[in-house]
């Protein structure tokens, strides 16, 4: 049978309200009581009503994440996946949980809805933020603790964790003009997402840095896989006029980038060269390894934790928007170019 509060009482000799408000750490109760209390406790292995005391102080230490769709974001995600331990690790130092769930894009609001009606969760994390987002908006609406990874084209006057996608990518660009590149492609994620727009942004602003035309006929949207990738990078290469280098706006795209170049004969590096961004662990064993753009995942995901449990509870939060700068990678898949366009 488990130990209950009546029980404690009898052994301590108290009241079952003193031996609760003890438990709990209330300051009415004497120093000595609640040392007493909690020790006595602990050697009887009592275990607290998780329900009930959430009720009492009307928490439910549980934090909500809802995927966008089944089909734009996996665990299989090496970055996600990095990005989510980060959260977790953090979260269960205080006794928070994680819930995950998954919805369809048609059917986005009414699934927030039903969570918000639950009144199960503390807090959302939202991930993969659109240029136009009616998460945030419905979110804001109803007045409930969140945090945002990631930005909107709009008002972004809400709490939000993000890297700097036009920075990160315009280091690529630099990189790859100082070797010699002047023909360059991209390689984007859907451009509905801020993260990838702010990227492709990045990479047209390298372009005129340096003096160099954009043409927009080099920029492939597409999925976010490897063999997006390189569907996408079998399209730049079936061109007339070839370019050099391909900068891809995530590793996977750039792994599956890379398989499309040497099927063709080509030779990543010299050939062609290849970028990415996130820099998971693969883009270092990659064959050659991935020159790529580093945000640290874990680190960031702590970050939205943490802001996240600081709202919750009230604690003054120093940055309401946390953007972290990226850093160049330089590894094998980049080099001198050793072909000239259209060859």
């Amino acid at each position: 049978m488990p130990v209950t509060l009546k029980d404690i009482s009898q052994r301590v000799g108290k009241s079952v309200p003193t031996v609760s408000r003890a438990l709990a750490g209330f300051e009415d109760i004497s120093p000595k009581t609640r040392e007493m209390v909690q020790r006595v406790a602990a050697e009887m292995g009592y275990e607290p009503n998780i329900t009930a005391r959430n009720l009492q102080k009307q928490r439910t230490d549980t934090l909500a994440l809802i995927l966008p769709s089944a089909n734009t974001l996996r665990f299989s995600d090496p970055f996600f996946s990095e990005f989510l331990s980060g959260i977790v690790e953090y979260i269960a130092q205080f006794g928070y949980d994680l819930n995950i769930s998954s919805t369809d894009s048609e059917d986005e609001r009414n699934t927030y809805l039903k969570h918000l009606r639950s009144r199960r969760f503390d807090g959302f994390i939202v991930v993969r933020t659109q240029r136009q987002d009616a998460r945030i908006d419905l979110l804001r609406e109803h007045d409930v603790p969140f945090v945002a990874f990631g930005q909107t084209e709009d008002d972004n006057d809400f709490h939000l964790v993000d890297e700097d996608g036009r920075y990160g990518v315009r280091q690529v660009v630099d990189h790859l003009v100082e070797l010699g590149h002047t023909r360059l492609a991209c390689i984007a994620e859907p451009t509905n997402l801020t993260k990838s727009q702010h990227r492709v942004e990045g990479f047209i602003e390298g372009l005129a840095a340096h003096n160099i035309p954009f043409d927009p006929t080099l920029v492939v949207e597409t999925h976010f896989r490897q063999r997006s990738g390189r569907q996408a990078a079998n399209l730049l290469l079936d061109r007339a006029e070839l370019p050099t280098a391909l900068v891809a706006c995530n590793d996977l795209l750039a792994l599956g980038a890379m398989r499309a170049v040497q099927e063709r004969g080509l030779r990543v590096g010299q050939d062609i060269s290849v970028t990415g961004f996130d820099d998971i662990l693969l883009s270092e064993y990659a064959n050659p390894a991935l020159t790529t753009v580093h945000q640290p995942a874990s680190k960031m995901g702590s970050l939205v934790a943490q802001m996240l449990l600081n709202q919750i509870d009230g604690k003054p939060i120093e940055q309401k928007q946390v953007i972290i700068k990226p850093s160049i990678i330089i590894r094998k898949s980049t080099g001198v170019p050793t072909i000239k366009g259209g060859e």
